[in-house]
């Protein structure tokens, strides 16, 4: 069996793709609430920043940045899960086993690297069909970044 080798660097910036186990499944997005507290909740006890994220139906894109010191990004993403899988679990809807084993990391090398995978993120509903242009899909920090002002409305399209 191959053993993964994961990339942890204290206070490191961190490209993610996180999977349901079912890719037809819509639970990130119809239950997208339970989500949001599964994050808020995990922030509150091992901070970090979101630099960019998109949420689709069967899989989310995250850039995470750690606190200086701290490296376990394992560890948000399996609480992450865990409370998910939880609030659906409360709610009726599911058991074990509707993630995918695994998640896939990226180390952000430099700020070149880190503004391809932003500009990823937030592409990433149009490249899937969800929708014509980045800013119409609700579940994307491209929304934060427009309101801040360090990027058009238009970001992403030929107007």
């Amino acid at each position: 069996m191959v053993r993964y080798r994961r990339n942890y660097v204290p206070g490191g910036t961190y490209f993610f793709t996180v999977t349901l186990h079912d890719r037809r499944s819509d639970w990130l997005t119809r239950h997208i609430d339970l989500l949001r507290v599964a994050i808020v909740r995990t922030r509150s006890h091992h901070p970090f920043r979101i630099d960019a994220m998109v949420v689709l139906p069967d899989h989310l894109h995250m850039i995470m940045t750690l606190p200086e010191g701290d490296a376990d990004y394992s560890l948000r993403w399996r609480r992450i899960k865990a409370l998910f899988t939880r609030g659906l679990q409360l709610r009726g809807l599911a058991t074990r086993g509707i993630w995918q084993r695994r998640f896939w990391e990226h180390t952000v090398r430099d700020d070149d690297d880190l503004q391809r995978h932003v500009d990823y993120i937030h592409f990433n509903p149009v490249k899937h069909g969800h929708a014509e242009r980045p800013c119409d899909w609700p579940y994307s920090t491209i929304h934060r970044d427009i309101a801040d002002g360090r990027i058009g409305a238009n970001w992403g399209t030929d107007t």
